[in-house]
């Protein structure tokens, strides 16, 4: 009966590797939630600097899901390899497999995007944008042959070819 009881107990890194992903499900979809709200093309969420504060605190959101997952599968990767090597333990070895290499390349990534979104509020602070002029079109041949001169010519032009729409 105790040998029953001790299988219906799931061992304490398990429960931590557990907890540990439901709650970077849970705020990768907050983060989510906060990304789109922040972001400028959304009409929701206020002025700009309100929007870019949004977005900041999902860029953090988003670190700190990634951390929970790498903690996580680094957890769980650190007992499946300390029990590989321990020539005393009897029972089933397990080597790391795909899931573990799947979530320390997808909490790198939410760490990354996190990182992004936080350092999206740096360009709302940096100085105002140059503008350009613009100088018009001109196709090749009709700038080889455009003749430059002081006082410019009302008239209409008297020959269309291809070379006039380009």
């Amino acid at each position: 009966c105790s040998n029953l009881a001790f299988r219906l107990v799931i061992a304490g890194y398990i429960q931590a590797c557990r907890g540990l992903m439901i709650s970077a499900v849970c705020l990768g979809f907050f983060g989510a939630v906060f990304g789109l709200v922040g972001m400028k093309c959304t009409k929701i969420g206020g002025s700009d600097q309100t929007k870019a504060k949004i977005a900041c605190l999902a860029g953090l959101i988003f670190i700190l899901s990634g951390l929970c997952s790498m903690t996580s599968c680094s957890l769980y990767a650190n007992k499946i390899t300390s029990e590989f090597f321990d020539p005393t333990f009897v029972a089933q070895k397990y080597e790391l497999g795909a899931a573990l290499f799947i979530g320390w390349a997808g909490a790198s990534l939410c760490i990354i995007g996190g990182s992004i979104f936080c350092f999206s509020i740096a360009e709302n602070s940096s100085a105002p944008r140059m503008g350009y002029a613009y100088n018009g079109a001109t196709s090749v041949m009709s700038s080889r042959t455009k003749v430059h001169t002081t006082v410019p010519d009302k008239s209409p032009p008297k020959h269309f070819d291809k070379n006039a729409y380009v």
